[in-house]
């Protein structure tokens, strides 16, 4: 079981985080994202992992490719996505971090991305509790930055999210699908 803080923005103040806390219950029914699965629907899950003395967790539904088109398909290019399935994915960490070099204070956040066959686009939102893209302002973005999609060998059947440590301090996260992936620094403001 994960503890997940969200935070909620008050009227007068967008920009602070009041932070409160639920429970997601670790139930994963995909056992290996590379194998083809007959799970209907895109099923809750999460990823966390440790960055230094802060843990990360990225909460989002999992859709699969079921032999369907993905890039340019199912996810059109140039649009802002989701970034997964129904609702916005979120992600929280309990102190300030750095991403992609710029700082970002402690609280949950959508992440939003706009895919391109050789660049996208990665948005991390203030609005974290959101249908798909239906309430998505560009003007709540905290920050946005551009990543390279890298191919990868094999076909990962279920988007997948990752976060890893890589340093001391230092992690990445990074979401895989069918054949791309796509990943970010995050590190520890200190």
């Amino acid at each position: 079981m994960i503890l997940f803080f969200a935070a909620c923005s008050s009227q007068e103040n967008k920009r602070e985080p009041k932070v409160i806390s639920f429970k997601i219950e670790n139930k994963d029914p995909i056992a290996n994202p590379y194998e083809k699965d007959t799970i209907k629907g895109s099923p809750q899950r999460e990823a966390s992992g440790r960055i230094g003395e802060t843990v990360v967790a990225v909460r989002y539904h999992s859709p699969a490719v079921r032999g369907r088109i993905i890039w340019g398909g199912l996810v059109p290019y140039h649009q802002v996505w989701v970034t997964g399935a129904h609702n916005a994915t979120a992600i929280n960490f309990e102190r300030a971090m750095k991403i992609n070099g710029q700082l970002v204070k402690a609280g949950t956040y959508a992440i939003f991305t706009i895919p391109a066959p050789d660049e996208w686009t990665v948005i991390l939102n203030e609005r974290w509790n959101q249908h798909l893209t239906d309430e998505y302002k560009t003007e709540e973005d905290v920050l946005r930055f551009k990543v390279k999609p890298t191919v990868m060998p094999d076909t990962i059947q279920r988007l997948t999210y990752e976060v890893k440590p890589l340093a001391p301090g230092k992690g990445e996260v990074a979401v895989k699908w069918e054949t791309l992936r796509i990943a970010f620094p995050i590190e520890e403001a200190r």
